[in-house]
């Protein structure tokens, strides 16, 4: 089992995820299937071609054969070596024909398809006309080791004249056909020729190098194509995906064009439609916060007056804590959606000064901070919610371990920032629970603590919406480490 899945992952490795990769795949896969069957298609039709031609030429030459052995045999044969030499006097015949008192050993050419139809062919027309108690023995040879005349003399030892004008033995290698027939005991009739198209009885290479040179180029200018066309056509999709995740750092950016064929239009359309409901969602939410906050000050600072009329201290300062603990949270909610929310345009940021300021701040107040690191160029976001985010998370390091080390530097990811404390540290367990609003672990951290939970809250927040992540852990040596990350991915640096 541990095989197969290993060998499963391997294949999934090997398959692109993109989708130009894969459109592109496929369409090759799918040119090279149709120049693969157009050739088998091409290859069957020029066999079925060839067939036809060599069983047709064959049949004629069949019977020209026939009326050849119908006239040698009608001669009385004291005559038949006379007329055989005046016809070699006068330029031959169409074939090469002698008179043998034995058969002949042939050395046959390789078999092949045509030369089975062929052979067939004749033998079939020379029995139907001849009788089939004639004996005849059909085979094809090349020249030069063509036997002619009782198996001793070859076709090629003859003189020039003898054969040459029958059968074409230069400058192509061709096939001979011999036909023997017998005619009286000890006398067998040797004919030699070639087919009228001698050339079409060699199985020559049905896919040449040009066809496939042509076919090779034609996929190469085919592939080349669909890649264009395919890059194109996906270009629209890696455009909605590249405004997907720049929505997430920045919901103002301007909305999608509404261009290009009509499912790319209506994508864009239904994208920018739901940019549009998030920033209302957004709005709202603002809206409502500042109006509940606003809403909730009279009546707390009216509460605040009639608290301070009480006659018992003891009820009165009870009653003013509660008060001041209703306000500091409604102040801190409505902080915390300002502070998520920040409408503010990216600019180069140089994040080194920035948190020099922050700790330089941390200084004035007599905290001790020291930060180490440097960017090799700026950074691109919104510089007063990063400066927000940094000040929580130090804040929170210098109010839970009353110093902190920062240290910045360049990744291969974009950027990474730590802020160590030197405080009690955080159980594992509870490391998740610090960014839910409202939460603080005063049993992991310190008695003395102030402050609403909202900070790292705020913080990761921000982060994310600069498409970062932010993790939290334990110091090998004590404390508590904070870690951001920031990409630099669809930055203008």
């Amino acid at each position: 089992m541990g095989i197969k899945r290993g060998a499963r992952r391997g294949l999934t490795r090997l398959v692109p995820r993109s989708l130009l990769s894969r459109m592109v795949i496929v369409l090759v896969i799918a040119v090279l299937a149709a120049q693969a069957l157009s050739s088998l298609i091409w290859v069957a039709q020029i066999k079925t071609r060839n067939q036809e031609n060599v069983l047709s030429m064959s049949n004629h030459l069949a019977f020209s054969i026939a009326s050849t052995v119908r006239f040698f045999k009608s001669l009385p044969v004291e005559y038949r070596h006379i007329v055989l030499d005046q016809l070699r006097r006068m330029g031959g015949s169409r074939f090469f024909v002698t008179f043998n008192s034995e058969l002949i050993n042939i050395s046959p050419t390789p078999d092949t398809d045509l030369k089975r139809w062929v052979l067939e062919e004749v033998d079939s027309v020379l029995q139907r006309e001849l009788g089939r108690q004639v004996e005849i023995i059909s085979e094809f040879s090349f020249a030069e080791s063509l036997r002619v005349f009782n198996n001793d003399i070859r076709l090629l030892d003859l003189p020039p004249g003898w054969g040459h004008h029958s059968l074409l033995l230069h400058p192509q290698k061709t096939p001979i056909l011999v036909v023997q027939i017998g005619l009286e005991k000890d006398e067998w009739l040797y004919l030699a020729t070639l087919l009228p198209t001698p050339d079409g009885l060699i199985e020559g290479d049905y896919l040449p190098a040009e066809r496939l040179w042509f076919m090779g180029i034609t996929v190469i200018l085919v592939v080349l194509s669909l890649f264009v066309v395919v890059r194109w056509l996906t270009r629209p999709l890696k455009l909605l995906s590249r405004a997907a995740d720049e929505l997430g750092k920045d919901i103002e950016r301007p909305p999608l064009p509404e261009e290009g064929s009509t499912e790319v239009v209506a994508a864009a359309r239904t994208f920018n439609s739901m940019q549009e409901r998030i920033q209302r969602y957004i709005q709202d939410r603002e809206t409502l916060f500042s109006a509940i906050s606003h809403d909730l000050k009279t009546p707390i600072t009216r509460l605040r007056l009639r608290a301070e009329m009480l006659d018992d201290d003891a009820q009165r300062g009870k009653f003013i804590q509660d008060l001041e603990d209703l306000d500091h949270m409604v102040h801190g909610a409505l902080q915390c959606v300002k502070d998520t929310t920040v409408h503010e345009n990216p600019v180069n940021i140089d994040l080194h000064y920035l948190l020099q300021q922050i700790c330089e701040g941390a200084d004035l107040q007599r905290k001790k901070v020291t930060l180490s690191g440097l960017l090799e160029q700026p950074f691109w976001g919104k510089p007063l919610a990063l400066k927000r985010a940094f000040s929580n998370i130090i804040d929170n390091a210098l109010f839970y371990g009353h110093q902190a080390e920062v240290f910045l530097e360049d990744v291969q990811e974009g950027v990474h920032v730590a802020v160590r404390d030197f405080g009690p540290g955080v159980p594992e367990m509870e490391q998740d629970r610090i960014f839910e609003p409202y939460v603080r672990l005063e049993k992991s951290r310190n008695r003395n603590t102030g402050g609403s939970g909202l900070g790292l809250s705020i913080a990761r927040n921000i982060i994310h919406a600069h498409g970062g992540r932010l993790k939290v852990r334990n110091h090998e040596q004590g404390g508590f480490v904070v870690e951001v990350w920031l990409p630099r991915q669809y930055q203008e640096v």
